[in-house]
């Protein structure tokens, strides 16, 4: 479904990934796992065409996104959700989601996808009227992933979803995902983390922006020294 094919991006004259490929099935949960600076966000926004490529090629369904804007991207199906609580925070739950349904598509389904955010996240229907900022670090999350639902997506990219937040939150939130893709909702996440990539049907190891390693997920806990070494 999403093929990505000796990429090489970075910023200025620093290159940052160097002939990196990976794909990602249909219905297929990817997590890419490696250390904090090893081009993890710099891969989601190459893909996603906030960091134009310098070299290679992204495919969606056979179609090439790699000269797409970003909203073109986005409009092909491939949503990004970035790290960190970037919400809008002046605007209330509701007007945060909407804001994910602005594509025509998207905006004809809004109830339907209105109703899946809030079952998969009770707490937001509950605040739906306030505002974002008045929200806790796991709620904003929440609505950071739930905005992404909205936009009908084909394939959900997730840059590093349990950063700083509590270990019950973090618990939660993996949870939700493995639904979300057990759904049929392609997703791809990064993540420096170990522990919860069992909601993963495959993994990559990221180190110092090239892919080292491709397996299961059991593959890779089995492996103490590998994650050890590349996870501390």
């Amino acid at each position: 479904m999403l093929k990505v094919t000796d990429l090489h991006a970075g910023y200025g004259d620093s290159e940052v990934l160097h002939s990196l490929s990976l794909h990602v099935d249909e219905g297929e949960a990817v997590i890419v796992l490696g250390p904090n600076g090893h081009g993890k966000t710099t891969l989601l926004r190459a893909i996603s065409g906030l960091l134009r490529p310098t070299a290679g090629n992204v495919e969606l369904n056979g179609t090439s996104l790699s000269h797409l804007r970003a909203e073109e991207i986005v409009a092909a199906g491939v949503i990004h959700i970035p790290q960190g609580d970037l919400v809008f925070p002046e605007m209330t739950v509701m007007e945060n989601l909407l804001m994910g349904a602005y594509r025509i598509e998207a905006w004809r389904e809004r109830k339907q996808k209105f109703e899946q955010v809030f079952h998969l996240f009770p707490i937001l229907a509950e605040r739906k009227n306030q505002l974002a900022r008045s929200l806790s670090g796991g709620e904003r999350r929440m609505l950071a992933l739930g905005r992404g639902l909205m936009g009908k997506a084909q394939i959900l990219m997730i840059d590093e979803p349990s950063l700083g937040l509590a270990p019950l939150i973090i618990e939660q939130l993996y949870e939700t995902i493995k639904e979300i893709n057990q759904s049929g909702l392609s997703i791809l996440l990064v993540d420096e983390n170990a522990d919860h990539i069992t909601v993963a049907d495959r993994v990559y190891l990221l180190e110092s922006g090239v892919l080292v390693r491709e397996g299961s997920a059991e593959e890779m806990l089995r492996d103490e020294a590998l994650l050890a070494t590349y996870l501390g």
